[in-house]
């Protein structure tokens, strides 16, 4: 089966509204093993919503549209599929009976323009919507299939979970299940360049590459007739790669960097701190993030001064002076003060230059040190990121998060 998603609504074109629905739809439609390779968004125009359903309709077997389900003269999404299929549209009244039932309850009144939403195409199937008062519907016609859904998430996607996804499991006989391998340390094209023959050589299972703002995933996705098959054709793939990367592969599944460094933790009983300056907090925020993280997190400074280096972590003035306050030596220090002065086994620390200004020749904006104790011995980092001011100090909480991992898992 081949779907379409259709958003339908001038605000999603004007960019007033992101599609994020389209995002959603497509990920569910994936895990049912429904190929999509096409997808659109028109405004609330009859003869604009007509062109994209002969479009869909040319290269797919399936649309699934969103928006227009409102109760005003631009929602026009139904009227018009009831038009394009020569169906009539008719009241239906145990949808107008839930319609009044629900403006009842919240004591509103209601007005003679929502008794639009009640009107259905005739022998459709009714979505039923348990938050809002549009309800969608299902049209079946010449071997196509219509799913019409209301724009606002909280109402489609319970709609989508409760009605549409078990009617398309009955529909489809088969799934597509992926598996995310999550890398740090490397970039896309050095991760694709070490499995560039498991890709050449691909058919089921498939491997896609994807850049984030900080590290690569590869998407292993393999289609099959249940979801037990499919990971049995995602395992050897998936061993392969790890054994080719390494280190560098932080997770299999969907789980942030802080949460595995916070899990190493907690399982290793090592107590945490840290020293900011550039990263300002990030990284003790970050690792807050993991529940639990309480039990091993004792203390986050933000030294950003060099009087905060010197009188609260004891970095040595002739250090700051000689060395600076971004240097391999001060990060040192650093690491090693705040562990000592905050009586806990492991500690991160940053300094650097974030910018956009403070940068020189010697010293350009996006050098950070980033330094790691654990348990006596000290590793810093020398880096130089690019990208504004955010970027800068996102991949340094990143770098030192990582480099505490790399270590952690050989401990």
């Amino acid at each position: 089966m081949k779907a379409e998603i259709i958003a339908i609504g001038t605000e999603i074109l004007l960019g007033d509204i992101v599609n994020s629905n389209a995002q959603y739809l497509a990920q569910e439609l994936a895990t049912l093993g429904i190929d999509m390779y096409y997808q659109q968004v028109v405004g609330d125009n009859e003869k604009r919503i007509v062109h994209a359903l002969d479009e869909a309709y040319s290269r797919s077997d399936l649309i699934i549209t969103t928006g227009g389900l409102g109760p005003t003269e631009d929602d026009i999404t139904k009227e018009v599929a009831a038009k394009y299929f020569n169906k009539e549209l008719l009241p239906d009244e145990e949808s107008i009976e839930k319609l009044k039932g629900y403006f009842k309850f919240r004591g509103r009144k209601m007005t003679e323009n929502n008794l639009k939403q009640g009107l259905i195409p005739e022998g459709a199937i009714i979505i039923n919507n348990n938050n809002g008062t549009a309800p969608g519907v299902i049209i079946e016609e010449n071997n196509k299939i219509m799913i019409i859904l209301p724009g606002p998430p909280k109402e489609m996607k319970p709609m989508f979970e409760e009605t549409v996804k078990p009617y398309l499991q009955k529909k489809s006989d088969s799934v597509l299940v992926s598996k995310m391998i999550k890398i740090l340390g490397i970039g896309e094209s050095a991760a694709a360049d070490e499995v560039k023959d498991l890709m050449e050589a691909q058919t089921n299972p498939t491997i896609a590459p994807y850049a984030k703002e900080v590290g690569v995933n590869l998407r292993i996705t393999a289609k099959a007739e249940n979801e037990e098959e499919a990971l049995k054709l995602i395992a050897p793939i998936e061993e392969e790669i790890k054994g080719r990367l390494g280190d560098n592969v932080y997770a299999t599944e969907d789980i942030a960097i802080e949460d595995v460094v916070a899990k190493l933790l907690i399982e290793k009983k090592l107590t945490v701190s840290t020293a900011e300056s550039c990263t300002g907090g990030m990284i003790a925020s970050t690792l807050i993030n993991y529940p639990g993280i309480s039990e091993v997190l004792l203390e986050g400074a933000v030294t950003y001064s060099n009087e905060a280096k010197h009188n609260r972590l004891g970095v040595k003035n002739e250090t700051l002076d000689r060395y600076g306050a971004v240097s391999e030596e001060t990060a040192r220090e650093m690491a090693i003060g705040i562990a000592k002065t905050a009586g806990t086994d492991v500690s991160i620390v940053t300094t650097g230059i974030a910018g956009p200004d403070g940068g020189t020749e010697e010293k350009p904006v996006g050098l950070v040190y980033v330094g790691v104790y654990v348990q006596g011995e000290v590793t810093v980092k020398k880096c130089i990121f690019n990208g504004n001011r955010s970027r800068v100090r996102l991949q340094a909480t990143i770098t030192g998060l990582d480099m505490l991992r790399r270590i952690l898992i050989k401990k």
